[in-house]
């Protein structure tokens, strides 16, 4: 596909050459009988040049290529436009370069405004990532907690304040859609009890999704752009979306046990290798159950959370299976996962993601 963009970049490039060569004289071009001053030669060699500069941004990987296709084709038409006759047909490749600019100039400000959630919730962070952490801190865990911590590695480690990662997998949107592959990275203040997951959901054609998923605050959002230009989804100041927003920092704590030690976490030993968690925050609170083996590797989490965020939304169980685990820094954390809606009309397992690459304590962004 970028090898097939290039080639349209380069054609119209080459395409808008003809038009100076035309002016000077340099070539006899049968193709275009009307004559073309030597000034609007000029213009066609610059246009052209333009479109060779767009070219190369877009090869190179910058995201603001698109700013400067714009220009070229609002160029391109003009010219195209006084010399109709002869180069209407160029049309096509500009409204061509047009469809495929406006989901890239989407896509540069839908990360632009990622960055800057990132950027907040870096500045969130009030405490130093220097502490360690003893598990008798907190005596009064439940026993398969204190296994689930020492099995993890969490014993004399730094504490974890920020955790930055990427994943991997598919998902699906209804019970009988098709799995679509995505990419996600996500970000979470520990401290601050807040995250950001941003990711880009292809269809296996040319449509894709980009979606945003965040915590902040004890407030929670979900936004999801079609080519990230359209919202399908947008959801924020919505008690519903809040409350989804905490289980899913609750249950995602797995990646950073650390977090199990936190004021914010109450924790109550139930039968059986399980025990209840309680996540407050800002005054609103929300309760999961961990599930555990007898050595106390983390084997489930689920809850009851509300399926949607509209009004009659309802609470429905919500159950995230652990299938693989990998060391990362030392902590040994849950790498595959499996996360299903458990409806009355039946199961309906929607995501299966991998974590690729852990940090911990590093708060920059991910290079793009």
């Amino acid at each position: 596909m970028k090898i097939l963009v290039g080639l349209i970049f380069l054609i119209h490039a080459l395409i808008h050459l003809l038009g100076f060569l035309k002016a000077f004289r340099l070539a006899e071009l049968r193709q275009l009988p009307l004559e073309i001053s030597r000034p609007l030669g000029y213009l066609w060699l610059f246009c052209a040049l333009l479109f060779l500069f767009v070219l190369y941004l877009f090869l190179q990987g910058k995201s603001w290529w698109p700013f400067f296709a714009i220009a070229a084709i609002i160029i391109s038409q003009s010219l195209i436009i006084l010399v109709w006759q002869d180069a209407k047909y160029g049309s096509i490749l500009n409204l061509i370069i047009l469809l495929i600019s406006l989901p890239a100039m989407g896509s540069f400000y839908f990360q632009k405004k990622t960055e800057k959630e990132v950027t907040r919730l870096v500045q969130l962070a009030t405490t130093s990532t220097e502490a360690t952490v003893e598990l008798e801190d907190r005596a009064q865990l439940p026993e398969i907690i204190w296994k689930w911590l020492r099995i993890s590695g969490v014993n004399a480690k730094s504490e974890v304040a920020f955790v930055r990662l990427r994943q991997q997998g598919r998902m699906k949107i209804k019970p009988d859609g098709d799995w679509m592959p995505f990419r996600a990275k996500q970000y979470f203040n520990v401290k601050a009890q807040s995250f950001l997951w941003t990711t880009r959901v292809n269809t296996g054609s040319p449509i894709y999704f980009d979606g945003r998923d965040k915590l902040m605050n004890g407030q929670g959002a979900m936004l999801i752009k079609l080519f990230s230009l359209f919202p399908l989804v947008n959801e924020y100041d919505n008690d519903k979306i809040d409350a989804g927003a905490m289980q899913r920092f609750l249950a995602e704590i797995c990646w950073f046990p650390t977090a199990a030690l936190s004021r914010q976490i109450s924790w109550e030993a139930m039968d059986g290798n399980a025990a209840r968690a309680e996540l407050e925050i800002n005054g609103k609170k929300v309760s999961g159950i961990f599930n555990f083996s007898e050595e106390g590797k983390l084997l489930s989490f689920q809850t009851k959370r509300f399926y949607g965020g509209k009004q009659d939304s309802r609470e429905e169980t919500w159950k995230v299976e652990m299938l693989g685990f990998k060391e990362f820094s030392g902590y040994e954390i849950p790498n595959k996962c499996r996360i299903t809606w458990k409806l009355p009309e039946g199961d309906f397992t929607w995501l299966e993601l991998e974590i690729v690459e852990v940090d911990y304590n590093k708060a920059e962004l991910y290079p793009n």
